[in-house]
């Protein structure tokens, strides 16, 4: 089968590979559409230790269903799906409760690190266990269907957060997982929600999703707009979606005290954290790990409309010109969001 491996970092091949084998238990899957993940793209470089190579790549992705282990029942030939990106190899502590993102066996689609190497769907064929499948409703198309995961990973971030009706909330960096975040807080009763960015059509797109106001992030008031905003408090709370040292320390002043802050950004492996005004402000503040059991219901509100995805699909492509635009998207071309890849 043809598949684009990363070779090296930032160097891609699309080349010949080995049809994944499946076990009992798995399917083998034809990739229809597969989106390239900001962590794909961030992890190309080195820079998270998540992509070493070699590794096929990919995560976000539906297909159709090519052939089935042994004893497997529920499904068959033909059946149109997604799935999760999160594997659990066997039930442990974590995924007897449900926090099966937390398994001590988990395993995550094309990714590569110390722990072991797992092969995603930027392929004709991807195997996965029949535990993480979930078909799709007849209208919704399989560009749409390969948005569940990063709309799971906003949905899981924002339910993560206790919250009343109406309580007003900031969403620190409006990327994708932003700007599903700022839709996932008005679906979940959020009421004044602004959103924060250096990108002014990034902010245009929150505003266009249900964000009340928009703020550029290099401004030189932005706590003070935000206070402004509410009620010279702070916010009752706060997403952070980009993951270094000065996003998260705007997203500890702009709360309120007692607020909380959902951290859900990972670009950097560490930051610096405003402790003393955590403390003595007594911040919440939650570590939000990609999803768990969203992708039901996030499938649902994408076929119904309640989650918006078209407008964040900027290009479906080929696999074999894939490594072009992960090119384009490493050096943030303005105005690019999710490319869609079609094997």
């Amino acid at each position: 089968m043809k598949a684009l491996v990363l070779k090296a970092y930032k160097q891609f091949s699309y080349e010949d590979v080995p049809e994944p084998e499946i076990g009992a238990e798995d399917v083998l899957i034809r990739v229809k559409a597969c989106g390239i993940c900001g962590s794909d793209v961030h992890g190309m470089d080195g820079s998270t230790g998540r992509r070493i190579p070699p590794i096929i790549m990919g995560h976000e992705a539906s297909g159709v269903i090519e052939q089935v282990g042994g004893s497997v029942s529920e499904w068959r030939v033909g059946d149109r799906v997604t799935f999760d990106s999160t594997i659990v190899m066997r039930p442990d502590f974590y995924s007897q409760k449900g926090l099966f993102n937390l398994s001590d066996y988990r395993k995550v689609l094309g990714v590569s690190c110390s722990e072991y190497r797992q092969h995603g769907a930027f392929a004709e064929f991807v195997a996965v266990p029949q535990s993480i499948l979930y078909r799709l409703p007849d209208s919704l198309s399989f560009e749409r269907a390969a948005m569940t995961e990063p709309v799971s990973v906003a949905f899981h971030a924002v339910n993560l957060m206790t919250n009343e009706l109406n309580d007003s909330a900031i969403v620190v960096g409006c990327g994708m997982i932003g700007l599903f975040v700022v839709q996932a807080l008005r679906i979940k009763g959020y009421g004044k929600i602004i959103a924060v960015d250096l990108d002014a059509s990034r902010l245009d797109t929150a505003l266009e999703f249900g964000a009340d106001h928009a703020i550029k992030a290099d401004a030189p008031d932005v706590v003070d707009q935000i206070h402004a905003l509410t009620h010279g408090r702070g916010a009752d709370a706060a997403v952070e979606a980009v993951g270094i040292t000065p996003t998260i320390d705007l997203a500890i002043k702009a709360v309120r005290k007692g607020g909380k802050v959902a951290l859900v950004g990972n670009l950097s492996p560490k930051v610096e954290l405003p402790l003393q005004a955590v403390v003595t402000r007594q911040i919440t503040l939650y570590g939000s790990c990609a999803s768990a059991g969203e992708y039901p219901a996030c499938l649902d509100m994408i076929a119904n409309g309640r989650v918006r995805v078209d407008e964040m699909i900027s290009a479906v492509v080929p696999l074999a010109d894939a490594a072009i635009w992960f090119e384009r998207l490493y050096k943030g071309e303005p105005g690019l969001k999710k490319v869609i890849v079609t094997p």
